[in-house]
């Protein structure tokens, strides 16, 4: 697929805006932005799902499995994070699971488990950067 030089210009634009945004960000607050970021998808996913909207649902749960797999996965370190980065790895590859179901059906029922499963562990982790911020 071919596009036009203004519309790549202005990806690299909005990529090297976050990859800057990212660079002075705290670990802890990338995770957040992660976990932020996958919340909204989702929302956005089961919002487009309510009104009939298949495209906007796929783009949005698309968008929410890359933030799983490169983000949230990608940054677990087992060898550091023991037996909760195991957890928590096998928690996103079933939430990644759940959302390629709830797309391939349109079936909003895995999305909602999966907006279940990951908000308490998004509280959490907001919790841990407080606290982080806080003993600084």
């Amino acid at each position: 697929m071919f596009t036009s030089v203004n519309t790549r210009a202005a990806s690299a634009y909005r990529r090297v805006a976050v990859e800057s945004n990212v660079q002075a960000s705290d670990s802890h607050h990338l995770i957040a932005l992660l976990f932020d970021g996958l919340l909204q998808a989702l929302s956005k996913a089961q919002a487009a799902m309510a009104r009939g909207d298949v495209a906007v649902k796929g783009e949005q749960i698309g968008k929410a499995l890359r933030i799983l797999d490169e983000g949230l996965l990608s940054g677990l370190d087992e060898a550091r994070g023991g037996e909760l980065a195991v957890n928590l790895r096998l928690l996103y590859t079933y939430s990644a699971n759940r959302l390629s179901l709830a797309n391939l059906h349109n079936d909003v029922k895995p999305l909602n488990e999966v907006v279940a499963l990951i908000e308490p562990v998004a509280q959490s982790w907001q919790q841990i950067r407080e606290q982080a911020i806080a003993g600084a």
